[in-house]
């Protein structure tokens, strides 16, 4: 018998056997589940054992300032660290980013500067041989700073666009780590050879050159790949053999990623229903009963808990909560009209009652109207529990991505070993706002940012005006943004180039430029109230408009009203349409998010007093979602109002993030799960594409701030993803707390 042969007995053969094609040996072979949640098994002796060993880690992490330790000597790559276990006896899934458990490395390819800060940040040094080395080597971050404009650094330093990726792995790429377990490496590196010498024959344009160099990278690396597998005592060359190697194989794919980048979104994927396939063959033979397939994929979670980075405070600052976006998709309905949800899909959601809730893995229900009915209740039992989990809408996604996509970060969607991302953070739109008014100039500093023009003479805003002004601007910034983006990917694929995740896709990849917009309801409100209020400008001694009065009222953006929803769209539609007009680096497609993370407290800290009564430096609101308090007519009018953004405006995704007390939902658990899955039924049949979840009181917070020692596993949902409250800083966390918490339907 071949390798293949004993590797895929039982599976049902197709052109996924001849070719890379994990899609068709998914729908060939997965077992569609309709059924409820009594078949899960709770957690092993074992599974208990490695728990209370990681939750002690994490204790000493947290109580270190939340990093442990860190390896300051090591350049992180997959082979430069010894083999490192959580405990080598009972953990059935081996390998860690370091040799030490929740010990960070250094990957100074980003940037050194930034890793010398980010060492310097927890009270490390980094090595004089380090620095020493990369006196001689260029860093992505050099190569992006020598070409960038005075007029992007500008920008950049005024805080109209910021979080870009130009000191830091820019993550957001889905290596399909499904491939490793299912083909094993040495097929893989065999389809990239043979890719290399069709492409060798006859190349000539400078992007089929590039094209080659990084196949000849991609190669070398799934060869390191192997290595590394094999200082753990593992062969990775041949496909998986059963449910166990499979996880294992999969997660090495995964840990190699993780090895070699510190990108911002270094997400799973869609691993669920593919492990099921293997499960249930391993549990259909006898090899597993249902408490060791829950056992195993436990244990691989446990070590997705584990993976960590290394970043600088201003990172932390931006994308707070230490997150890694270790984000895995769940669910959703295949193009044949059969659901993708299996009984691993529940055993994926499960390990938050096995193992305490937790930030990681970023855990994704693709929501479809066809869900079957006992996974939505239990999907919905999960969050009530648990806040831990956000939604998507498999329904919006599904005829633009086919049904075997996953979701970069928070909401982007990318079918997966086909498509990748360029990421690029946001602009400010609201600071665009006070730019326009203020003739280019920053409102807070004076200095002269964007293009030169009169500032608004008027005593009050004229709406009419005050659009054409943003017009002008808005292209200039569109244009400052598209070059620094094209600026930043080129120097990341010359200096900091993903290796083992793009040789986990396919040769020919289709690219995607994610551009972002933070302040959506603010900019919204503030021209709202402009529009049906009486907005007078209020003049520094130089003249700069750095406050405003306004009297009478206006619609607010999250009460379901069409006069401010609309502003919204419009402001949306008109910066999309701006970017597009750009042309980007390696022909990307341009997308666009409505999604901030957690650095609507940075953007709003650098943002001057507002139009519609915000003061100079207070948070904007989260991603999409209305300004905090400003909701009167309940939970769903503020619902209906962000459901009104197109997402064919917003491909990258367009992230709400909700909040609700226990008692709006029911008077008991199952009161509570049937309302928040008919609420999320409604929401999602109205053309919304994501909400997070959160089922809680204030007070709670409220007490995890002044007694963090008795909430450590709190854990919340922010903007497109989960973080443990206590890991926020503390200006995070109060604004957490002042957001709406809807105490009505």
């Amino acid at each position: 018998m071949s390798i293949n042969e004993k590797a895929w007995a039982g599976f049902t053969g197709g052109p996924w056997q001849t070719t890379v094609d994990v899609r068709d040996f998914i729908q060939r072979n997965y077992a569609p589940y309709e059924g409820d949640d009594e078949f899960l098994a709770g957690p092993t002796l074992r599974t208990r054992k490695l728990t209370k060993k990681l939750t002690q880690l994490l204790k000493q992490e947290q109580s270190a300032g939340g990093v442990l330790d860190v390896d300051t000597e090591t350049v992180s790559s997959l082979t430069s660290y010894a083999p490192g276990y959580l405990d080598k006896e009972l953990e059935l899934i081996a390998g860690l980013q370091t040799d030490s458990p929740l010990r960070r490395g250094v990957n100074p390819f980003g940037g050194v500067k930034m890793t010398r800060q980010a060492c310097e940040a927890y009270g490390y040094k980094l090595s004089d041989k380090i620095e020493q080395e990369f006196t001689y080597r260029t860093t992505h971050n050099d190569g992006v700073f020598r070409i960038y404009s005075d007029e992007i650094k500008a920008a950049r330093r005024s805080g109209l666009i910021t979080g870009l990726p130009d000191a830091y792995g820019r993550g957001r790429i889905i290596g399909d780590y499904r491939r490793v377990a299912l083909y094993g490496v040495d097929a893989l590196i065999a389809a990239k050879k043979a890719d290399k010498e069709r492409l060798s024959a006859s190349a000539a344009a400078a992007d089929e050159l590039r094209l080659l160099e990084e196949l000849y990278q991609q190669i070398a690396f799934l060869e390191k790949l192997k290595e590394m597998a094999a200082m753990y005592g593992f062969d990775i060359s041949r496909p998986a053999e059963n449910a166990l190697e499979a996880t294992q194989w999969l997660y090495f794919g995964y840990l190699g990623a993780i090895k070699e980048q510190n990108g911002a979104a270094m997400s799973l994927g869609r691993v669920s229903t593919f492990l099921d396939i293997y499960l249930q063959r391993d549990l259909d033979t006898g090899l597993l009963d249902e408490a060791g397939a829950q056992e195993v994929m436990d244990h691989f979670v446990i070590k997705l808990r584990m993976a960590r980075h290394l970043r600088t405070p201003e990172y932390n600052e931006l994308f707070a909560g230490d997150p890694m976006w270790i984000t895995e998709a769940i669910g959703g309905t295949g193009e044949d009209g059969r659901t993708l949800v299996t009984k691993n899909c529940f055993r994926m959601l499960h390990t938050l009652e096995n193992l305490g809730c937790s930030a990681e893995p970023n855990m994704t229900v693709l929501w479809s109207g066809d869900l079957p009915a006992a996974f939505k209740k239990y999907s919905a039992a999960i969050s009530c529990r648990t806040s831990a989990i956000q939604y998507e809408s498999d329904d919006l996604m599904r005829p633009l991505y086919g049904d075997d996509y996953g979701i970069a970060c928070c909401v982007s969607a990318m079918r997966l070993g086909k498509e990748m991302q360029f990421f690029g953070a946001r602009a400010n739109i609201v600071k665009l706002l006070l730019m326009s008014l203020n003739g280019g100039r920053d409102e807070r500093t004076g200095e002269q940012v964007a293009p030169v023009t009169e500032p608004y003479a008027g005593d009050y805003l004229d709406y009419g005006e005050v659009l054409k002004r943003m017009d002008f601007y808005r292209t200039w910034l569109a244009r400052t943004y598209v070059t620094a983006m094209n600026m930043i990917h080129y120097m990341h694929d010359k200096y900091a180039y993903e290796k083992t995740q793009m040789a986990l896709h396919d040769t020919a990849v289709h690219r995607y430029m994610a551009f972002g917009a933070a302040g959506l309801s603010v900019l919204a409100d503030s021209l709202s109230a402009i529009r049906y209020a009486r907005v007078r400008p209020i003049r520094n001694e130089e003249g700069l408009i750095t406050d405003f009065e306004t009297t009478g009222d206006y619609p607010a953006f999250g009460n379901d009203d069409d006069r401010v929803d609309q502003i919204a769209r419009e402001q949306v539609e008109l910066f999309i349409r701006e970017l597009k007009k750009n042309p980007t680096y390696r022909n990307a497609e341009h997308t666009l998010s409505i999604l901030t993370i957690t650095s609507n407290v940075v953007y709003g800290k650098k943002t001057g007093a507002t139009p519609d009564g915000r003061k100079a430096g207070q948070p904007f609101a989260p991603g999409a979602n209305p300004m905090h308090n400003r909701e009167k007519n309940g939970a769903l009018a503020s619902l209906n109002s962000v459901a009104k953004i197109p997402y064919a405006l917003c491909r990258d995704g367009i992230s709400n993030t909700f909040s609700i007390v226990p008692g709006a939902l029911g008077k008991n658990e199952n009161e509570r799960c049937a309302n928040l899955s008919a609420l999320l039924e409604g929401y999602f049949a109205s053309g919304a594409h994501h909400i997070n979840v959160n089922v809680l009181d204030r007070v709670q917070l409220k007490d995890a701030f002044d007694h963090p020692e008795a909430w450590p596993n709190l854990t919340i949902r922010v903007s497109g993803y989960a973080v443990n409250f206590v890991k926020l800083s503390r200006q995070h966390q109060q604004e957490i707390i002042a957001r709406t918490f809807h105490e009505a339907m």
